[in-house]
């Protein structure tokens, strides 16, 4: 009865570890798979990404005029956002 039990146990462990070879097995294709997804997605991301350099820099030659005093006012605004700050933490005694 012993040798039987010992039997069923090792059949068991052995079952177990097929399973667990198949596991990996299946998580070394499921990681190849999911390099190459990610790659891919990566790839379209750059290729979005020259597309948007492309329009952006269109847009700015087209309003170039505009474009310009949009940044001197960006300019101005950060800076007057940066002096309310200082204001701000001056008074509080605390550095900005």
């Amino acid at each position: 009865m012993k040798d039987q039990n010992q039997g069923k146990a090792e059949h068991l462990f052995q079952d177990i570890g097929k399973k667990i070879d198949e596991l990996i097995e299946d998580l070394k294709v499921a990681k190849d798979q999911a390099k190459v997804d990610y790659a891919d997605r990566i790839e379209e991301l750059k290729r979005n990404a020259e597309t948007l350099k492309g329009e952006f820099k269109n847009f700015k030659e087209t309003h170039k005029d505009r474009w310009e005093e949009a940044e001197t006012n960006l300019e101005k605004a950060g800076q007057e956002l940066k002096n309310a700050f200082e204001a701000i933490f001056k008074k509080t005694g605390k550095k900005a």
